[in-house]
């Protein structure tokens, strides 16, 4: 089930991202070529600030104790649109990276259950900002996605 939901994640078409990558292609550096990319990145770190005290729920009965069983997934999806260090700085990427956030709302609107892969639509919570990958600083957003999947 996980893997599945992942896989659709990474399949989901954004208008203007270059490379869109799966948990076994996510690079360990990016290239200018690969940029904007998305990376599907089921990990969570300290650095995480919007589900710093929210973690997975593991089991949760949906309804009655006899029920079908639920698993909450926390997975994030960052894309990085461009190094902070190229063009003329971060003012220069602000726009593209509002309308790759816009197109990402976009495509994920019209496939709000990645196929199917989820219980129910996928509850995204939105961080803009600088993120660190790879040894560079990139100029970016991380959707932090929340999942129920039946089991």
């Amino acid at each position: 089930m996980f893997r599945t939901a992942l896989t659709q994640l990474a399949a989901l078409t954004v208008p203007g991202v270059v490379l869109n990558a799966d948990v076994d292609a996510v690079p360990e550096a990016l290239s200018r070529g690969q940029l904007p990319a998305l990376l599907v990145l089921p990990i969570h770190t300290e650095a995480d600030r919007l589900f710093s005290t929210e973690r997975g729920g593991g089991f949760e009965a949906l309804a009655f104790a006899n029920s079908a069983r639920s698993v909450t997934y926390l997975v994030n999806h960052l894309l990085l649109v461009a190094p902070t260090a190229s063009g003329s700085g971060l003012r220069s990427h602000i726009p593209v990276l509002i309308n790759l956030i816009d197109a990402y709302f976009a495509a994920l609107s019209a496939n709000p259950t990645l196929n199917a892969s989820l219980h129910e639509p996928a509850r995204v919570r939105v961080e803009p900002g600088v993120f660190r990958y790879g040894g560079v600083q990139y100029v970016g957003c991380a959707f932090h996605h929340q999942w129920l999947l039946s089991s």
